[in-house]
């Protein structure tokens, strides 16, 4: 009887959670927003390349108030926001906008494992839009701007035994301020989209020990045979050894250790597997602490050998090469919208989704277009064989002066407050997916979109990150810096410009657009570069151009970059629908010609 009234109470507990939240508004959605358990919500490990076996997601419901800023922390709230679903998004329940008059407060209460009573608490944030103040048991524990990346606080001294109060303010002025901000305007119109505000990742508390291992910077090398990994411990001591074994499965195939704060550097098998799109072998890694004779701290890691460089080829022209080979990279403009989580996906299975169809196109590469993705994305990239360029998201502009500076090839003047934010995410986006062996390229600046300072900034980048290419400004102001010159051409591709020192690339095309009815997020304002009626339509637009560019890399082009992956809000140009029910193409034609051009350098 007993267990029965507890499974009854349990039971009841979930229903009321489940009653307490549904998706916002009336417009289209995934087939995945269905999928959703408040209880359970995007319930996978979040860090793939740093990962231990305890953890804690407090992803679910939330109470939630928006209060104009400098108002204290509200005593009554405004109802439940299901994080990590942006404020304005069908999925958080709420679908209201906050603006940069108003601040986001966010409450709940946790309980930390008995069990973990002998470590230090980690507190979580998978990214946060933009910038954030967090309590625990109403003491500060820290503070963090940045739209994109992950952040964390040692919130142990803040902590009691039971329900301990967690409370988060955020403020976001989206395109008022200065900020990276991506496709976010507080107008939404063409190819400006919903703004995304507030915590829109997953958040998550995690035990660790006195001494621990911070964060883990990966680099293989496959000219000299081995992998360095650079192991960050919090209060290190010189006698600390850190331990890292390389395996393959269950086998282990290569170890290596160091002590005094240096990189372990593993000298690999002499046979090697190199990661490609075509054979994405990744290794395992184990990397242990050891302080004396006791291993202190242990986490679980991968990575891949593969080498991305430019040279010239037997013609003259420069190409890019992944693993000292001519490779055509090819793939999709891949926003990373959603019409019903905004900038978040619905489950794992929708975010692995997208990559999935853009390999069963036959792409092998994904511009990831001035958003960045949870970290599972870069590691589902990794596991299918994608290569991505990562755009650093825009911001500090209006659209009306993002097209003056595109037609007058005017820099940016930022305020130093301004330059500085910059370089500060760019820097922390970097730290954060150095270690994902499938990203390929650095994009620093987008068109003209708050371009400044190129040399020094794309100087900067190859210097910091010397293992993976600079496209210095896709189809932006051009300087003779970086490794690409990088031209858009909407929507045939063109060569209009050619750089005999550096890979010349079309980093954007196409846009063929098809308002299917049945699938739009507005039933009026729909465009695309060019409009069709049927999928047939869309697929012999897309091959036309298919061939044309095919004579283009033997002109000269090493990569190109076709718009887009999905239609995202009014735009309609994508390969699939906005709610992904609908692939607009012939796959089989698409896949095609798309496979031809990957291997066009390989023939």
């Amino acid at each position: 009887m007993k267990s029965k009234l507890v499974l009854f109470i349990l039971l009841a507990a979930t229903f009321s959670l489940s009653a307490q939240w549904k998706p916002a508004g009336d417009r289209i959605k995934t087939r995945w927003a269905a999928e959703i358990d408040v209880n359970n919500v995007l319930p996978e490990y979040p860090r793939p390349i740093m990962e231990r076996s305890q953890w804690q997601n407090l992803n679910g419901l939330w109470n939630y108030a928006i209060l104009p800023v400098g108002k204290q922390e509200p005593t009554s709230f405004d109802g439940k926001i299901l994080v990590p679903f942006a404020v304005e998004s069908s999925l958080s329940g709420v679908q209201k906008r906050v603006g940069g008059d108003n601040e986001l407060w966010y409450h709940r209460e946790f309980t930390v494992p008995s069990n973990w009573k002998n470590n230090r608490i980690l507190l979580h944030f998978g990214a946060v839009d933009w910038k954030a103040d967090v309590w625990v048991n109403d003491i500060k524990v820290g503070q963090h701007t940045g739209g994109y990346t992950p952040f964390s606080f040692d919130i142990t001294p803040a902590l009691k035994s039971g329900a301990n109060k967690l409370v988060v303010k955020v403020w976001d002025g989206t395109d008022d301020g200065y900020q990276p901000r991506g496709k976010q305007v507080n107008n939404p119109h063409g190819i400006w989209y919903t703004p995304v505000s507030g915590i829109w990742q997953t958040v998550w508390l995690e035990p660790v020990p006195e001494k621990y291992i911070e964060n883990v910077k990966i680099t293989p090398d496959i000219d000299k045979n081995i992998i360095s990994v650079k192991a960050c411990v919090n209060g290190s001591a010189p006698s600390d050894k850190v331990v890292v074994k390389v395996m393959a499965g269950s086998q282990v195939v290569a170890t290596g250790q160091s002590i005094n704060n240096q990189p372990v550097e593993v000298s690999m098998p002499a046979n090697a597997r190199l990661w490609s799109p075509n054979d994405p072998f990744l290794y395992d890694l184990e990397v242990t602490l050891v302080e004396g004779a006791k291993t202190v701290d242990k986490v679980k890691s991968y990575t891949a050998m593969r080498k991305f460089s430019t040279k010239r080829d037997d013609k003259g022209i420069v190409r890019l090469q992944l693993n000292n080979k001519d490779l055509f990279q090819f793939g999709p403009l891949d926003q990373g919208w959603w019409p019903d989580g905004l900038y978040t996906a619905p489950t794992d299975e929708a975010l692995r989704y997208d990559v999935e169809k853009t390999k069963d196109f036959g792409f092998n590469m994904i511009r990831k277009h001035v958003k960045v993705e949870p970290a599972r994305w870069y590691m589902h990239c990794d596991q299918l064989g994608i290569i991505v360029w990562q755009d650093m998201p825009n911001g500090d502009k209006s659209p009306e002066w993002q097209m003056h500076e595109y037609f007058t090839g005017v820099e940016r003047l930022r305020s130093p407050e301004s330059e500085a934010n910059y370089r500060k995410e760019w820097k922390e986006i970097i730290d954060y997916l150095y270690s994902y062996p499938s990203v390929g390229v650095w994009v620093p600046f987008n068109e003209a979109w708050g371009q400044f300072k190129t040399k020094e900034i794309v100087e900067w980048t190859k210097q910091y990150d010397p293992s993976r290419l600079v496209n210095p400004a896709s189809g932006g102001n051009h300087y003779h810096v970086g490794d690409m010159l990088d031209l858009h051409n909407y929507p045939q591709p063109r060569m209009y410009l050619y750089d005999g020192q550096r890979a010349t690339v079309l980093g954007e095309y196409g846009g063929i657009g098809w308002a299917n009815k049945e699938h739009l997020w507005e039933p009026d304002r729909n465009w695309g570069y060019v409009q069709f009626n049927s999928s047939e339509e869309v697929t012999n637009e897309y091959v036309k151009y298919a061939e044309q560019l095919k004579q283009l890399i033997r002109q000269g082009f090493s990569a190109a970059v076709y718009t887009q992956t999905t239609d995202v809000e009014v735009e309609v140009n994508g390969l699939m629908t906005y709610d992904r029910a609908v692939v607009k193409i012939d796959e089989g034609r698409v896949r095609k010609v798309n496979q031809e051009i990957c291997n066009i350098l390989n023939n």
